[in-house]
């Protein structure tokens, strides 16, 4: 369990960490990326930066340039019309265009420094990153032409979502019928992203997302397995005792995101149960932090990195204790909040170079020096801070 302090959020605490999420991303995060990572020569950007910004490989990693894209075209949109903003936006998206779509929908996952294919997924989740660029590219620039086109590829995303043959990946007949809390828990976002205040056309697809996130969250275990059946039942193995405290946690604000939009109570508990339950589970009371994988029954996981602390699951942690804290008022959300805001800044912010270490290991000591990698680039932490940042600005409440 979690040792959590007893703590206020007054208008002046809120004030202070507001000051302090706006410092580090724009002062601090922002002109990390900005500074070294535009590929000026051929377009897009690169996504493997040392700890001083220097580009140790030039491989693109096409899911982090989608990633990169959405989140200088939303600041743009949403914070100020900066023009540098979205140049590096544009960059994005126009080696996107370019060189990452195929003409059959799909996306590359890498490719060369000037942009020629090197591998493809048997999985969503590129396509998925590609299509939300798209969508809040369009937005910032009011392009009609390119919101169809971010519309048309959704489509063929939820065609392909929950059967992954249809993208590749063989299905051997010794693989017990499952589902994943991945491909729900995207969807929801990429609807969001995608569908704006015209969600109701998405409806359908949006229901159907509900349930399936709800057969992965077990509250006669308070635990959200990663992987279930397709009836929501446990799985033998391993595999169905599987825990991912961070993904769990950031599928439960994506929920209680909708839960708000359409004022229901049983998504809304569904999505506080998730990042709660989640959080006790996956906190290590002796070294402090997020575990990345746990087992359900306690047995070792087979990740080899399980007990290692990674950024991401710390930036969900941040964002859905604050806005679970907007809904509840309850002081055991804040003081969550408050320790992961503590174990961030104290483990992962290098106050040299700016930017965030990735990975820790379980005494929370920094095992990769990079800012950037395959799996990490401009998109969980400025998305984490600027999303903080905003709602302590937008408190929803009378007192200020």
């Amino acid at each position: 369990m979690p040792q959590l302090s007893e703590s206020t959020a007054d208008a002046a605490t809120r004030d202070r960490y507001r000051r302090k999420y706006e410092h580090e991303l724009f002062e601090r995060v922002l002109p990390f990326w900005e500074r070294h990572s535009p590929d000026r020569k051929h377009g897009g950007y690169f996504n493997c930066l040392d700890r001083d910004g220097a580009v140790y490989d030039t491989t693109k990693y096409i899911w982090l340039l989608g990633r990169q894209a959405w989140m200088f075209s939303k600041l743009y949109r949403a914070v100020e019309q900066k023009p540098e903003w979205l140049e590096m936006a544009r960059l994005g998206i126009d080696f996107l265009r370019k060189h990452a779509a195929r003409s059959d929908g799909r996306v590359y996952f890498t490719l060369t420094a000037d942009g020629k294919p090197v591998y493809q997924q048997r999985k969503i989740f590129t396509e998925c990153f590609y299509v939300m660029a798209l969508a809040e590219y369009a937005r910032a620039t009011d392009d009609a032409r390119l919101s169809r086109e971010a519309e048309k590829s959704l489509e063929k995303i939820f065609s392909w979502a929950y059967d992954w043959t249809k993208v590749g990946r063989e299905a051997f007949e010794g693989v017990p019928p499952s589902q994943i809390l991945a491909v729900p828990m995207i969807l929801l976002n990429l609807i969001e992203e995608v569908a704006g205040e015209d969600y109701h056309l998405y409806q359908i697809e949006m229901d159907e997302c509900f349930q399936r996130v709800k057969l992965h969250v077990h509250a006669d275990t308070q635990k959200v397995y990663e992987t279930v059946a397709p009836d929501g039942s446990r799985l033998d193995g391993s595999t169905g005792r599987l825990l991912n405290p961070g993904h769990a946690i950031e599928a439960g604000w994506f929920l209680q995101h909708w839960a708000r939009r359409l004022q229901r109570d049983d998504l809304r508990q569904l999505a506080l149960d998730m990042v709660r339950w989640s959080y006790r589970n996956g906190w290590d009371d002796e070294h402090g932090g997020l575990y990345y994988f746990l087992d359900a029954e306690g047995y070792s996981p087979l990740p080899l990195d399980w007990s290692m602390k990674l950024w991401w699951p710390h930036c969900e942690a941040l964002y859905a204790h604050l806005l679970d804290y907007t809904l509840t008022g309850e002081a055991s959300d804040w003081a969550a909040f408050e320790q992961v805001d503590r174990y961030i800044f104290d483990h992962f912010v290098d106050p040299d170079h700016g930017e965030w270490y990735g990975y820790l290991d379980r005494e929370s000591h920094v095992t990769h020096r990079f800012k950037g990698g395959p799996y990490k680039g401009c998109f969980h932490v400025p998305r984490t801070l600027w999303l903080c940042w905003d709602l302590l600005g937008n408190w929803p409440d009378s007192e200020s």
